[in-house]
């Protein structure tokens, strides 16, 4: 293995591997070719495992982060294709961490996500990483996946929201930006009790509506203009107590129509 000291990678000691890739894609399948292709995933293990580190405290032991990253690995080497003219790092560091992701996506999911969303997710991810060799230097767009996945786009905006959503928050946990402790389940709406009221208005309206002048004069008074029984009687000239039992009388046999109308 040849390694140049004066290239500049992220990682410092990136092995230079470029003439191996080309002679691995002139060879024949053989004992020659896997030789090759074994000496190339352990010359880039190294970064495998330093990807691997990243995802460290999340759940998931280092260990299994290595081996999942190893994976992601052989899968960058074998799809690799020197012709298109891209460093392999920058192919394999996006086919890795994918990788690493992917582990976390299917293994960690809290919620159940319908098998269909996954496979979305999926096409969408390896889309991703084909395109990511033609397209150097900016993620693809919606379109250009579609395309090159034979997906519609509405299908590839849902593979992407599944990418990036595996995990539930908490109802309690405190929002971005929020200084004052507002959580998640602050902004949570509710059932507006309202809503029965107005149903409630709209079944006993026609009913108030046949009642004779001075009964409706005498409900309007009581709970739309929150008059008392006493003012409302000297108003209209009777005593408390025949506005009290007015009240009550159509109060009940409001109520019985309305029943008499759901049932």
């Amino acid at each position: 293995m040849r390694t140049h000291a004066s290239a500049k990678h992220p990682h410092d000691d990136a092995p230079d591997t470029a003439e191996d890739f080309r002679r691995l894609a002139s060879l024949p399948p053989g004992r020659l070719r896997d030789t090759l292709r074994e000496q190339i995933i352990e010359a880039w293990l190294p970064m495998a495992n330093r990807l691997a580190g990243r995802f460290r405290n999340r759940g998931e032991s280092y260990d299994d982060l290595r081996q999942v990253a190893a994976m992601g690995l052989v899968k960058a080497v074998d799809r690799y294709d020197p012709e298109l003219g891209n460093a392999f790092e920058s192919y394999a560091v996006p086919t890795i961490t994918g990788e690493v992701k992917r582990h976390f996506r299917d293994h960690m999911w809290t919620l159940h996500v319908p098998r269909r969303v996954q496979d979305l997710r999926n096409r969408v991810r390896f889309a991703r990483q084909d395109l990511s060799q033609t397209i150097p230097g900016r993620r693809p767009t919606v379109a250009e996946i579609a395309e090159h996945a034979q997906m519609s786009e509405d299908d590839v905006r849902a593979g992407l929201e599944a990418l990036e959503s595996f995990t539930a928050l908490s109802l309690d946990a405190e929002l971005p930006g929020s200084e004052d402790g507002y959580s998640l389940s602050d902004a949570l709406g509710s059932a507006d009790p309202a809503l029965d009221i107005v149903i409630d208005r709209e079944a006993v309206k026609p009913r108030l509506q046949a009642l004779p002048e001075r009964e409706q004069a005498i409900l309007y008074m009581r709970f739309f203009a929150d008059m008392t029984q006493s003012r409302i009687a000297e108003q209209l000239g009777i005593s408390q107590m025949h506005v009290s039992r007015l009240i009550s009388r159509c109060c009940s046999r409001l109520r019985e129509q309305v029943l008499q109308d759901v049932a």
